[in-house]
C-alpha cells in the first residue's frame, strides 16, 4: 500500500514545476527524534495541494549541517529539483535557520511562531504573571474534580451562560493562553460562585485587580487569535495575506485607542514593534509583496508607488528569465548548421519586398509589461473569494503572470503542516505501540497524511 501511494504521489510531483516546503523536528512518545518534510504546490487544476514526503528517524546531532544534508537527500529521493523550490517555511530555531542558509534556500519565518513569540514577550509583566497563575490554578481545580465540573454546569444553566468547558493553557500550542483567559472572563460569575461555595477553594476567587488585568490582556490579544487560525490552513492561499494582515494590525487591530488601559497599550505596541522588526528583511519583504501582488484580491492595494514599480520590475524580470531559459537552446547553432543555412541563403533569390524589410525589434519585454499592467488594472476579486479559482478562469488571458502566481501562491504562511505531522505521529506512536520501527512510523504517517 505504501509503495503504491508513494508511486502515485511521485507521479503527481513529476508534473509540478514549482513547490514550497515546511520542515521541523519532533520527538515521539518514546523520545525518538524525527525529521519531517512536507511540500506544497498548485496543480494543473489550480488546486493547492499539500503532501507529506518524509517523517524520517533522525538520531544524529540536530546541527544545521546534518539537517541540511538530510533534507537534500529527501528532495533527491523524490526527484525534486532544488532550484524549483520557491521557499521553505520554518520556525525560528537556530539550527533550522542555519540549515536553510547552508543549502542557499529562500526562507520564510512561520507567522504563527512569530506571533506567539511576540505575544509571550508582550506579556512579561508581573501583573500578568500573577493573574495568569491564578487562572491556571482555577483551571486545575476544576479539571481534577468532577464534582466542581458538575456544579459549574448547574450554575451555568441557572445564570444562562454558555455551556462551555474551561480551557487550560498548553505552552506549546499557539494562542492557548489567550483561549484560557477568554473562557475565564466568559465564565467568571459561574466560576466565582462555585469556588466561593467551597471553603477549600475560596482563596482562588479572582480579585477585581486580576480581572482588570485579564480584561486588558484580552482586549489587546483577543482579535489576534483568529488570524493565527486563519493563516495556518493548508487548503487555501495564505502567504499573500501576510502583508495585508500586518497593515491591518498597524492601522486597526493593534492601534492604540483612547479607552485602552495602560497595560493594553503596552501590549499592543510591544506586539506590533516585534512583528514589524521581524518582517523588515528586504528579501522577505519582497517575497511577501510579490505574492500579494499576484493575488487578485489585493494586487497593489497595500503598496506604495515606489514599491509597486519595484515589484513590477521584479515580476517582468522573472517572466523574462523563463522565456530565456526555454529558448536558450535555440539561440545557438552548430558550425554545420550555420554553414548549411548560409549555403541555402545563397541559393535563394531575393524578392523585391526583401529590400524594404526592416528588422523588427523584440517586443517580448513590452508584451510582458503590457500583460502585467493589464492584470493589475483588472477589478479586484472579492476578498472572500478563492484566488486560485480566479486564476483558473483567467489563466488564458494572463499566461505569463499566471505562471508567477502558481509559483508564489503555493508558499504557506506558517509551518502548521509540519506541526500537524507531530499530532499524527503522536496518534500512531502511542503507549501501546511504542515498539514501532522508525521505517514503519514513516510509512504510517505518510499513508495517514496522503
Amino acid at each position: 500500500m505504501y509503495e503504491k501511494a508513494r508511486d502515485q504521489l511521485a507521479a503527481s510531483l513529476a508534473c509540478v514545476e514549482f513547490y514550497a516546503s515546511t520542515t521541523d523536528i519532533w520527538s515521539s512518545r518514546t523520545t525518538e527524534p524525527y525529521l519531517s518534510l512536507t511540500v506544497h504546490y498548485i496543480n494543473s487544476e489550480w488546486k493547492l495541494c499539500s503532501s507529506c514526503l518524509e517523517t524520517s528517524y533522525f538520531p544524529d546531532d540536530h546541527t544545521g549541517q546534518n539537517i541540511a544534508n538530510d533534507l537534500r537527500e529527501f528532495l533527491q529521493s523524490w526527484r525534486l529539483k532544488e532550484e524549483n523550490q520557491v521557499c521553505v517555511t520554518t520556525d525560528s530555531g537556530a539550527n533550522v535557520v542555519k540549515t536553510v542558509k547552508l543549502n542557499n534556500w529562500s526562507r520564510l519565518s512561520c507567522f504563527g511562531h512569530r506571533l506567539h513569540i511576540a505575544i509571550e514577550r508582550s506579556l512579561k509583566d508581573t501583573r500578568v504573571d500573577r493573574a495568569v497563575s491564578v487562572g491556571k490554578k482555577i483551571m486545575s481545580a476544576f479539571s481534577h474534580s468532577w464534582k466542581r465540573q458538575r456544579a459549574l454546569q448547574e450554575v451555568q444553566r441557572d445564570m444562562g451562560l454558555p455551556q462551555h468547558k474551561l480551557v487550560t493553557e498548553t505552552p506549546t500550542r499557539w494562542g492557548s493562553k489567550q483561549k484560557m483567559i477568554q473562557r475565564l472572563l466568559e465564565q467568571e460569575k459561574a466560576i466565582t460562585q462555585v469556588l466561593a461555595a467551597d471553603r477549600s477553594t475560596r482563596h482562588l476567587v479572582c480579585t477585581w485587580q486580576d480581572i482588570e488585568v485579564l480584561d486588558s490582556v484580552n482586549k489587546a490579544l483577543g482579535p489576534l487569535l483568529e488570524f493565527t487560525n486563519a493563516l495556518s490552513a493548508e487548503d487555501y492561499v495564505t502567504v499573500s495575506c501576510l502583508k495585508p494582515v500586518l497593515q491591518l494590525f498597524s492601522s486597526d487591530i493593534l492601534q492604540v485607542k483612547e479607552n485602552d488601559t495602560d497595560l493594553t497599550k503596552t501590549i499592543k505596541n510591544s506586539v506590533l514593534d516585534y512583528l514589524n522588526s521581524k518582517y523588515e528583511d528586504p528579501e522577505v519583504d519582497e517575497l511577501i509583496a510579490l505574492a500579494t501582488m499576484l493575488d487578485p484580491r489585493f494586487r497593489t492595494q497595500y503598496m506604495g508607488p515606489e514599491e509597486i514599480e519595484v515589484m513590477k520590475a521584479r515580476a517582468v524580470q522573472e517572466m523574462e528569465s523563463y522565456v530565456s531559459v526555454q529558448s536558450g537552446t535555440s539561440d545557438f547553432e552548430t558550425p554545420q548548421q550555420a554553414s548549411a543555412s548560409a549555403s541555402d541563403a545563397k541559393r535563394l533569390k531575393k524578392t523585391l519586398g526583401s529590400f524594404f524589410k526592416r528588422a523588427v525589434p523584440d517586443k517580448g519585454v513590452h508584451a510582458m509589461e503590457a500583460e502585467l499592467n493589464s492584470y493589475l488594472q483588472c477589478s479586484p476579486a472579492d476578498s472572500e473569494s478563492n484566488p486560485l479559482a480566479w486564476w483558473k478562469l483567467h489563466e488564458i488571458n494572463f499566461p505569463r503572470v499566471s505562471r508567477l502566481a502558481r509559483k508564489y501562491l503555493c508558499i504557506p504562511a506558517t509551518s502548521a503542516a509540519s506541526e500537524r505531522l507531530f499530532s499524527t505521529g503522536g496518534n500512531i506512536v502511542t503507549c501501546q505501540r511504542s515498539a514501532l520501527k522508525p521505517a514503519t512510523v514513516n510509512m504510517l504517517v505518510f499513508l495517514a497524511k496522503n
